[in-house]
């Protein structure tokens, strides 16, 4: 697993979005060879998306042969509602690039059969050819996409009822207001992001420190599901230094040494 410690927030975000922009090109997408991405949402991927958006704007990459799977949306929201995640990726990402609709694929939160629509999800992936690049952020507790503590490191896409603690976290895009965030969501598994062929998690702020030492320094838990990702051949995660400070001193170091060896992405844009 690589550990990529950056300044800050901005930082991390350039780099993210350098090292996605970097995997398409060297992919070579085509119509008939299809780069496959994961992506998240929440206020961690948010720098990389404008970031991503520069890039595409600058006609370094084109979107076009690109096929989109998000990993989760909550139950019960219209499409349209402003804190759905199909009105937080088209708003935020997709509408200011050239992908194609056809290309987007969002759990739908409204199907009639939820466990139906969590099948044909896997499904479709599978038809893709799996994900080559899977994007998450994590939640305090260490909980990437919406697999709370305790999920099964096996599972796969399914509805999942959401944590108190998840609850007050995003209550704060509900107006402040617990009531209004919903109680379930579906969302991809575990085993669904680590069967990628590669993961990358951004994690930044003070409020993730102890996720990421429990991911770095500890050991793998169901309890913080992010910590599978130490399982995964080509697990990356992209962190700022606030993020760090419950890691010890030697174990920043060791990380910042190995990586003083790689070149940034962003030099091979250029």
């Amino acid at each position: 697993m690589r550990l990529i410690i950056q300044k800050d927030y901005d930082k991390v975000s350039q780099w993210a979005a350098n090292y996605v922009a970097r995997a398409i090109l060297d992919f070579k997408p085509a119509k008939n060879k299809p780069f496959i991405l994961g992506l998240p949402t929440g206020s961690s991927p948010l720098g990389m998306y404008a970031e991503l958006i520069k890039i595409y704007k600058k006609g370094i990459i084109s979107f076009k042969n690109i096929i989109t799977f998000n990993m989760d949306e909550y139950v019960g929201l219209p499409e349209d509602h402003t804190e759905s995640y199909h009105y937080f990726m088209w708003n935020n990402f997709f509408s200011h690039i050239d992908i194609p609709k056809e290309n987007v694929n969002i759990l739908d939160g409204n199907a009639k059969n939820l466990d139906a629509e969590c099948a044909l999800y896997e499904e479709k992936i599978n038809a893709a050819g799996g994900i080559n690049l899977f994007i998450g952020g994590i939640g305090p507790d260490g909980h990437i996409a919406f697999n709370e503590p305790g999920s099964s490191l096996g599972s796969l896409t399914r509805v999942k009822t959401l944590t108190n603690d998840t609850i007050i976290a995003n209550s704060r895009f509900f107006d402040n207001d617990v009531t209004k965030v919903p109680k379930t969501a579906l969302t991809v598994g575990v085993k669904t992001v680590l069967d990628a062929d590669e993961v990358l998690v951004i994690i930044s702020g003070h409020g993730k420190a102890r996720a990421l030492y429990k991911v770095v320094e500890e050991g793998v838990n169901h309890m913080w599901t992010v910590s599978a990702l130490q399982t995964h051949p080509k697990g990356i995660i992209v962190c700022d230094d606030a993020s760090t400070v419950e890691l010890k001193v030697g174990t920043v170091n060791y990380f910042k040494d190995i990586e003083a060896s790689h070149l940034d992405p962003a030099t091979l844009l250029k």
